[in-house]
């Protein structure tokens, strides 16, 4: 599909540059770019609700489970 957007110059300029550096189409660029944008937007909504069920900290409550939770993620770095 094709979209018509306005972006300013300098922004088009270093798009440009950029686009030609990893040799894609500008197109292609954008898109990446927007696809990237929405999956960070996604996973800022989903860490908010997640806030919001279980608190701003993060951190379970119960001490197995954020035992549990660290020793997870030292597993899988």
């Amino acid at each position: 599909m094709k979209v018509a957007i306005s972006v300013p110059d300098r922004v088009h300029r270093a798009a440009d540059r950029a686009a030609r550096r990893m040799r894609v189409p500008r197109s292609r660029l954008y898109v990446k770019a927007l696809e990237a944008y929405l999956a960070a937007t996604s996973e800022e909504e989903i860490t908010q609700q997640l806030d919001a069920v279980y608190g701003s900290e993060g951190a379970p409550a119960d001490p197995f489970l954020a035992a549990a939770s660290k020793a997870t993620l030292r597993r899988s770095r």
